[in-house]
């Protein structure tokens, strides 16, 4: 049986979800050319580069919106077995991108594509208000952890006192840990699985001091 070898109070996990609409999305692509000499090879993808920035603006995408790296070169060979063959000489361009058009997104890949972008590499959306989010969720998962160790408190025949332990948790990865173990299913919400949304979530472990009478 276990026993709480230095008893002090009341202990519980709480948890909380927050859910928006996405108001902007990010777009990770490259540009990725593979031609015989150095010259050829940068000449085709700054090309590209240009291309894909006119269809950028012409998607009212503004230049504080993109991100871009210098153009790479690196030989590429292609190994079968003890045998080596040279390929040529690849250059690369990779953007980030920055849109608050969601309605647009699927035309700017489409463009995108059309202009030189060979690699997409991920379609991110986001909420510009994020931290007022996690925010909101720490507080309501501060106040869920007060909820149920108040109620344990009730069973008891005690009350809650003042708190004397705060404790951040990661609500991703807390279903391991033996406070989540516990208490599983009443801290699951609809909002962890939110299609469409952007959900932010939060966890805390508070504890109390107890008195009795």
């Amino acid at each position: 049986m276990q026993m709480v070898e230095r008893p002090w109070g009341a202990a519980a996990y709480g948890a909380a979800s927050v859910k928006a609409i996405p108001d902007l999305v990010r777009v990770r692509f490259k540009i990725v050319r593979l031609e015989k000499t150095p010259g050829e090879s940068f000449a085709r993808a700054s090309g590209s580069v240009h291309a894909v920035r006119e269809v950028l603006r012409g998607h009212g995408v503004p230049d504080g919106g993109v991100e871009r790296s210098r153009l790479g070169l690196k030989s590429t060979w292609n190994y079968g077995g003890s045998r080596r063959e040279f390929l040529g000489y690849e250059c690369t361009a990779a953007f980030a991108v920055q849109s608050g058009d969601l309605d647009d997104v699927q035309q700017l890949l489409v463009d995108l594509v059309e202009a030189g972008a060979n690699e997409i590499e991920g379609v991110d959306f986001d909420v510009t208000g994020k931290q007022a989010m996690r925010a909101e969720a720490r507080r309501k998962a501060v106040d869920a952890a007060h909820e149920k160790a108040s109620l344990y408190a009730e069973a008891a025949g005690a009350r809650l006192g003042p708190v004397v332990h705060i404790e951040d948790v990661d609500p991703e990865q807390v279903r391991t840990e033996r406070y989540r173990s516990h208490s599983y299913g009443d801290d699951a919400s609809a909002e962890d699985l939110a299609p469409g949304h952007v959900v932010v979530s939060a966890a805390v472990i508070v504890g109390f001091t107890i008195t009795h009478g």
